[in-house]
């Protein structure tokens, strides 16, 4: 049992990705207060924390954490797994309030906010934390290690494929708002895309070559790396062989040729996450800048069709 639980409110907690975040705080041992959703299908909260007030008004749930301050109660942190655009807005919301944030990816969707949110910080004493779980895959740390320890300038050639095909809902969802969500880029890429930058270095230039609303392909070129790479939510892109298995996700990340298997170990990587932040080594606004000025890039970018040093799905697309 934590000897010192912390107390915890969430934002989002109707959403998919929510889950890992109840059962990350009640793995670590500590306590869910309140959450919020205006959607009101919440009975997993059941399974983790019961006792633990519910709102679907934001003005409700704002004033409740008003009246836990003036009785005397603590809110630590406040996990944030709302739609990517109101992610800004709930980030001051746990700071004004005198908690840190938990905040899923991305954690903002243009750079600008990022310097924004740094003031914040600096004007309450709080911080800010994201969401970044495949810097703790062991995988993925142990290819980071290997490129580390390798030749300091070499270059390698990386290729990404995600393919996570959506049913029609994806697209009147938020999630299918490019305002709201970033788009393909953002939306299932940010992750990728912080994840390479961690492994082989800063951008260098950031090429697209294709953009369209469920699909998106480009060249990253990173100070250790040449990263050709494709993201698709469309079931048609899945390689036959893979759809013949009635699979509807399609991932790949291969260096100089060799696949990087890293499907398995996902399942505690947000426990994990909470551990590392409780313990004051949680990733913060820097080190998400890289990944959101990548995805803010790609979004805003002329796609230059197939020409350079492009993904080889493109032709068969």
């Amino acid at each position: 049992m934590n000897p010192d639980p912390k107390n915890f409110g969430l934002i989002g907690v109707a959403g998919y990705i929510a889950v890992r975040h109840l059962k990350a705080i009640k793995e670590t041992g500590n306590n869910l207060l309140a959450s919020l959703d205006p959607f009101d299908s919440v009975g997993l909260i059941d399974s983790y924390f019961p006792q633990s007030d519910f709102f679907v008004e934001f003005e409700r749930f704002d004033r409740h954490f008003d009246k836990l301050k003036r009785s005397g109660t603590r809110i630590d942190y406040v996990s944030i797994c709302s739609p990517n655009y109101l992610h800004d807005s709930h980030i001051r919301f746990a700071l004004r309030h005198g908690a840190d944030a938990i905040c899923e990816k991305p954690i903002v969707l243009n750079p600008w906010n990022v310097d924004a949110l740094q003031v914040i910080e600096n004007e309450t004493g709080h911080r800010i934390n994201t969401v970044l779980q495949l810097r703790l895959h062991p995988k993925i740390e142990e290819l980071r290690n290997k490129i580390l320890n390798g030749p300091k300038d070499k270059v390698y050639d990386v290729d990404l494929t995600y393919i996570t095909s959506r049913g029609n809902w994806y697209y009147i969802s938020w999630k299918g708002d490019i305002q709201k969500s970033g788009g393909v880029a953002t939306n299932i890429g940010i992750h990728f895309f912080d994840m390479l930058g961690w492994i082989f270095g800063e951008v260098k230039n950031n090429v697209v070559n294709i953009s369209e609303y469920n699909k998106a392909g480009g060249y990253l070129e990173l100070k250790n790396a040449r990263v050709r790479w494709f993201l698709s939510l469309d079931y048609n892109d899945i390689p036959t062989e893979f759809r013949s298995k009635g699979l509807r996700t399609f991932r790949s990340v291969t260096v100089e040729g060799e696949e990087v298997e890293f499907s398995e170990g996902f399942t505690d990587l947000h426990t994990a996450t909470y551990r590392e932040i409780i313990e004051g080594r949680g990733f913060g606004l820097e080190e998400v800048r890289q990944s959101v000025i990548t995805a803010y890039t790609i979004r805003n970018a002329r796609p230059i069709g197939l020409q350079g040093n492009y993904h080889p799905i493109l032709k068969t697309i």
